[in-house]
């Protein structure tokens, strides 16, 4: 089965949503119809522990962190998944991004 648009969930600190805007906007996730840079967030508790070779942007090594991030979801149009998923990772600032990729198999706009 093929699919047209892929629902696209990203985590990060509230201090990365800016360029996570512009991010996309540039990768042309978020287009819907005669509308771009369509998005949606909101604020989720996250926990993670750092192994020991990690480099954690946020937390210790060996602790487990609790912290507030957003939680942030698009569309994009399913060949454009990798270069949204690139540009994502760009202006991530974590050491391991949680970015999750989600075949649509309908959607309100097809």
């Amino acid at each position: 089965m093929d699919f047209s648009y892929c629902k696209i969930e990203v985590y990060l600190p509230e201090t990365h949503f800016s360029a996570l805007q512009k991010a996309l906007q540039k990768a042309d996730a978020g287009h819907i119809g005669k509308y771009d840079s369509c998005l949606s967030y909101s604020r989720v508790t996250s926990c993670w522990r750092p192994l020991s070779d990690a480099q954690p942007y946020i937390g210790q090594t060996g602790e487990v962190s609790q912290e507030t991030e957003l939680k942030v979801e698009t569309v994009c149009f399913t060949e454009a998944v990798n270069r949204t998923v690139e540009a994502i990772k760009q202006i991530h600032p974590y050491e391991e991004p949680v970015i999750n990729v989600i075949p649509l198999y309908r959607t309100s706009f097809d």
